[in-house]
């Protein structure tokens, strides 16, 4: 079974592969990125509700030094296995992708989904791969978050108990 999840993290290549295989097939390639450095009920709903909007949902995942350089020396609280490995093992996820760069464009210029999901905290102008998305017919969803769950809270109250 642990193979099966595994194959779900693929690198680039593979997975540029992998969606052209689905685009045969028909249907929506939904894409959303980010560190997910603890999986928490909000992370949950909204990739659930990503998959939603799509047939397809593929992750780009920041990688460790990624992250650190976005949230510090302090983080990843978890490894970039360790992140990709979760988030592949949900049965609505069917792709995750580890990039270094310190935003996903290559991914998303290569991949060409037909929906881009960031979270309400974001204004469609500020979402990076938007411009290009809707270059090539495609759309961007802002979805809204669960209140009272993310990973800084998570990690402030551990250090504080």
């Amino acid at each position: 079974m642990i193979e099966l999840i595994q194959q779900k993290i693929q690198d680039l290549p593979t997975a540029s592969a992998t969606v052209a295989g689905w685009r045969l097939g028909g249907g929506q390639i939904v894409f959303t990125n980010g560190c997910f450095d603890l999986m928490h009920p909000g992370h949950l709903q909204y990739l659930a509700e990503a998959r939603q909007l799509g047939q397809r949902l593929v992750i780009g995942v920041n990688s460790d030094a990624s992250v650190q350089k976005l949230k510090g020396p302090h983080r990843p609280i978890m490894d970039e296995t360790a992140r990709t490995l979760l988030l592949a093992s949900l049965a609505f996820v069917d792709a995750v992708i580890i990039f270094d760069e310190d935003t996903p464009l290559t991914l998303i210029n290569a991949l060409r989904p037909d929906v881009l999901v960031k979270g309400a905290d974001y204004e469609e102008k500020d979402v990076v791969g938007a411009p290009e998305v809707k270059s090539w017919g495609g759309k961007v969803a802002l979805l809204t978050f669960v209140p009272g769950y993310s990973t800084s809270k998570i990690e402030e109250k551990i250090k504080s108990s």
